[in-house]
């Protein structure tokens, strides 16, 4: 885990830095998706609801379109999905402690699995390693973003 501008964000994972959420492949070709510590620190510490688009299980999400709606105090938004493919199950402990995302985002606090379509094509598209945190971090100082 490194910590850029007081947001942790793990070197393993990848990135669509511009929507503020994470790709993570797992052991049977899923890719589980969330909200990175940035945008739980922009969405609010308290979270009243995060919903999975029901509708759309099953159905192919593109990159970059709304897997699920994050409510707050301060802010009603979508979760882009990191990469296309067939949006298979929402995380269900959301809906008795959505709050799962901000205290722990990159565990428990996941949002959602989806089937790629093209995980090599996409993840070209997407921000990982330490070459990925050095233009993440770009992207927090030219926003004056911090989690701190």
């Amino acid at each position: 885990m490194t910590d850029i501008r007081g947001c942790n964000l793990p070197e393993d994972l990848y990135y669509l830095i511009e929507k503020h959420v994470w790709a993570k492949p797992m052991a049977d070709g899923i890719v589980r998706v969330g909200m990175t510590a940035v945008a739980a620190k922009l969405s609010g510490s308290n979270l009243a609801a995060v919903t999975v688009k029901a509708k759309a299980i099953g159905q192919e999400v593109a990159q970059g379109k709304s897997v699920a709606t994050v409510e707050s105090s301060k802010f009603v938004g979508p979760v882009p999905a990191p990469i296309t493919g067939v949006l298979v199950r929402g995380n269900d402990a959301l809906a008795s402690d959505p709050n799962l995302v901000t205290r722990d985002p990159y565990g428990e606090g996941w949002i959602a699995e989806i089937e790629p379509s093209n995980w090599d094509g996409d993840k070209g598209k997407l921000a990982t390693g330490a070459d990925g945190l050095a233009a993440y971090q770009k992207k927090l100082e030219a926003d004056n973003i911090s989690c701190a």
